[in-house]
């Protein structure tokens, strides 16, 4: 006989209802009203350091990119609290190693600065990223907008579509990811499309910025699905 605190949990909507992403697969994430999207990684420079002339050749070079396509996408900047632990583990096991004292000494003083540095501030880092979406045209344009409400919470019929399509749409979405990176390249910033296991990540931590630190995913490849 089911408990009052189980039915309650029965009758509570999953969170996973209000998320509106459907898959992520192929290097691709899969929305639940039917269009794709990918997600590169870019660089930064430091604008300020940059001479006035080299400043003018940033802002007309970004101009000509922004001119260079005529699909929409969205810039995203992410702050994370800069985690260091695996390098203070390193310093650690250089320290254990070292076998001149002076040198053991400074070692295990740096280490202990900067652990102390990281618990007094919070040092965070940043990262760009570029959204570039594929949005297909068809007859669900012309839906009704409570029918397309509907469809967010019935991902199995947009799925079943997308099996289909997938490849088409997969296809002019690299399209698009290769021909932003090489015009980000051009400005001469660092730019890599995210694959399937990054973009998984990225999102688990985007939903789930609490536990994002003390759970390790598993890797893509590892998981076993049963046909």
């Amino acid at each position: 006989m089911p408990t009052p605190q189980n039915k309650q949990r029965k009758n509570t909507p999953s969170t996973q209802r209000f998320v509106p992403i459907a898959e992520i697969k192929d290097d691709a994430v899969i929305l639940k009203d039917g269009t794709i999207r990918g997600v590169i990684l870019v660089s930064s420079i430091n604008f300020a350091l940059k001479s006035e002339d080299e400043q003018n050749a940033i802002i007309q070079a970004y101009t000509q990119f922004l001119n260079s396509f005529e699909f929409p996408v969205q810039v995203v900047i992410q702050s994370r609290k800069l985690d260091i632990d695996e390098y203070l583990q390193r310093l650690e096991k250089v320290e254990k190693e070292q076998m001149n004292e002076l040198l053991k000494m400074q070692t295990r003083e740096y280490r202990q600065f900067v652990n102390e540095l990281i618990e007094l501030a919070d040092i965070m880092s940043k990262r760009f990223y570029v959204i570039v979406p594929y949005a297909p045209v068809t007859k669900k344009s012309s839906k009704k907008f409570f029918d397309r409400v509907q469809e967010l919470f019935a991902p199995s019929r947009i799925i079943q579509l997308k099996k289909s399509q997938f490849e088409k749409y997969h296809t002019e979405l690299a399209k698009r990811v290769d021909f932003l990176i090489s015009g980000l390249n051009a400005m001469g910033l660092k730019a890599v499309g995210l694959d399937t296991q990054s973009l998984i990540e990225l999102y688990y931590n985007t939903y789930n910025p609490e536990t994002y630190d003390h759970q390790e995913l598993v890797q893509v490849d590892r998981i076993q699905v049963e046909h």
